[in-house]
């Protein structure tokens, strides 16, 4: 998604695996470089991409020409068109907020989408974690201490029952299955076997 500093979305499940930003489209269709802020006071400088830098006025920084939403899995989303004439001497980070909400949206779906891909679950247990939820939520505005050693029950029992299908999914499926199953990129996926199967990411 580049390299430059810049504002990313991401969710509790999928993490970096599915971190979502606005992306930026120059007229030629070209996804432009970070821009290079130096520091004043001397000591290096700043690579920046977020998307209301690329005005055409801040430093090197070229124009957009459109925001998108895109992920680290390496989706993009649909082309918001930016209207140069109507922005005029307006901040971008005003007049095109409109489109950089419309981008987060998209990958809003994108990341449901993902959802609904992964491997299913039974609905009785995700109504039971529902349910553990909310009694830790309610557990919690009486006794915190007894909230925190509750999800500590539920981080327990998660490393002891998830130790053998761990390792069984890391014998027999394909990297890249277990990685869509679970919503993540190959690499998280390897990892999160490895742990709960306490063993290492590349045995």
């Amino acid at each position: 998604m580049g390299d430059g500093e810049r504002e990313t979305w991401t969710t509790d499940e999928f993490g970096p695996s599915h971190a979502g930003a606005v992306g930026v489209l120059l007229a030629d269709g070209t996804v432009p470089p970070p821009v290079y802020f130096d520091m004043s006071s001397g000591g290096g400088g700043r690579s920046v991409s977020q998307w209301n830098v690329y005005d055409g006025r801040v430093g090197q920084a070229p124009r957009a020409a459109a925001l998108r939403a895109v992920c680290s899995c390496g989706w993009t989303g649909p082309e918001q068109r930016l209207d140069w004439e109507q922005i005029g001497d307006q901040e971008l980070q005003d007049a095109g907020g409109r489109a950089a909400d419309i981008c987060m949206r998209d990958w809003d779906v994108h990341t449901a989408e993902v959802e609904r891909s992964a491997v299913p679950l039974p609905e009785s247990f995700t109504a039971l974690v529902s349910q553990l939820e909310s009694e830790i939520e309610t557990l919690a505005k009486s006794s915190p201490l007894a909230a925190v050693r509750a999800a500590r029950c539920l981080e327990v029992i998660a490393m002891q029952t998830a130790y053998w299908p761990a390792r069984e999914a890391r014998k027999d499926a394909h990297p890249e299955q277990a990685a869509a199953a679970l919503g993540l990129d190959e690499r998280a996926a390897r990892q999160l076997l490895a742990r709960f199967g306490r063993s290492g990411p590349y045995r």
